[in-house]
């Protein structure tokens, strides 16, 4: 079929096959699959509103056993000089100017900790729930959890109805870099395959959580690899139903082992392509994440005009990327002002993509 009646196609409501969607994502000019993107986004989200949450993102340990070759902000263990893990304590003193700011999120994940019992984690939960009731806690990615179950000799799914029972309800979707095993091989070998990435998630969705889905692109994946990865999660979303948003970014080169083999930077197109034929291809996905803290506030913006319909979390605290030595820092009201000047109403939500306030353009300064 030529670009047109496939982008007509999606535009209707029907699905796109992989195939498809791969011959889309390498031959669609890049306005027309601006304007099919923008067009079921309109359908799909309230027409010229983009939500935001107000979040903060710091980590509880650094130490991790398991060398992923993007990653500048690990230490493995036994490292007594600049590994650490944090007490509740010690969390809850660096979330508190968060919350004092407004933040309403807290997303939080680490390394994979061998000398982490269960009930760290459980007393991270409680504890952090205790000291914030009105702290939605957006907590451990499913690779972490994964090393939780293994370093405590439990199953996955005992791990997380564990954190069910603690006040747990969501996960991040962290860690799924790109959903195939070529080329998690290649940048993550002791991260496990693609399928026990979507078991976690699979269990989680069971048990009643729900969950984020991201990718990070921009390294070794080929575009087979960008469609394979969008699929599985198309698929898993028809199983589950308990995806709430779909978040793309780029891989920033950094201090990292991968940037060795890495010479170049994503092109903004690249990144835009991928959110419109993510919003294309996922139709069974209510969200999609422009990040103007990635890709800079630039091609977030241009990304809500190529299908995406929230703008991500305002960041109070951030430091794996940081540690790569990309820093991108902005503040509540300019988050607002940007999806203004981009020609949306701010909105803000929750953890669980509920409006919870409008703005106005008296509000953000027009």
């Amino acid at each position: 079929m030529e670009i047109s009646g496939l982008l007509d196609k999606a535009a209707s409501g029907e699905r796109l096959t992989a195939g498809e969607a791969l011959q889309t994502f390498r031959s669609a000019p890049l306005l027309d699959l601006a304007h099919a993107a923008h067009g079921i986004r309109n359908r799909r989200a309230p027409q010229g509103q983009v939500t935001f949450v107000i979040d903060t993102n710091p980590n509880y340990t650094n130490i991790c056993d398991t060398d992923c070759t993007f990653c500048a902000f690990y230490r493995k263990p036994g490292d007594n000089e600049e590994g650490y893990t944090l007490t509740v304590d010690q969390i809850a003193a660096k979330i508190q100017p968060a919350v004092d700011a407004g933040a309403s999120t807290l997303l939080m994940q680490g390394g994979h900790n061998p000398a982490l019992p269960l009930s760290y984690y459980i007393d991270l939960i409680r504890g952090l729930r205790e000291r914030f009731p009105r702290l939605h806690l957006h907590l451990f990615s499913a690779p972490e959890v994964r090393a939780i179950a293994k370093f405590c000799a439990l199953t996955v799914r005992e791990v997380l109805a564990a954190f069910w029972d603690a006040g747990q309800r969501t996960l991040p979707g962290g860690g799924a870099e790109i959903l195939t095993q070529r080329v998690r091989r290649k940048i993550s070998p002791k991260k496990g395959a693609p399928e026990e990435w979507l078991d976690v998630m699979r269990i989680a969705h069971q048990i009643g959580y729900r969950s984020t889905a991201t990718m990070m692109f921009g390294h070794v994946e080929a575009d087979e690899d960008i469609i394979e990865h969008l699929d599985a999660l198309r698929r898993l979303q028809d199983e589950t139903g308990g995806f709430m948003s779909f978040i793309p970014w780029s891989f920033k080169k950094g201090d990292t082992p991968l940037s060795r083999i890495v010479k170049t930077e994503v092109a903004p197109a690249r990144y835009l392509r991928i959110l419109a034929v993510a919003r294309l291809f996922l139709d069974n996905f209510a969200h999609i994440q422009s990040s103007w803290f990635s890709e800079g506030r630039k091609a977030g913006q241009l990304g809500l005009w190529f299908g995406a319909d929230d703008f991500g979390g305002t960041i109070l605290e951030e430091n794996v990327l940081r540690s790569a030595k990309f820093v991108n820092t902005t503040s509540v009201e300019e988050v607002k002002m940007l999806i203004r000047e981009a020609g949306f109403t701010p909105a803000r939500r929750n953890s669980f993509f509920e409006v919870q306030e409008t703005l106005s353009v008296q509000e953000v300064g027009y």
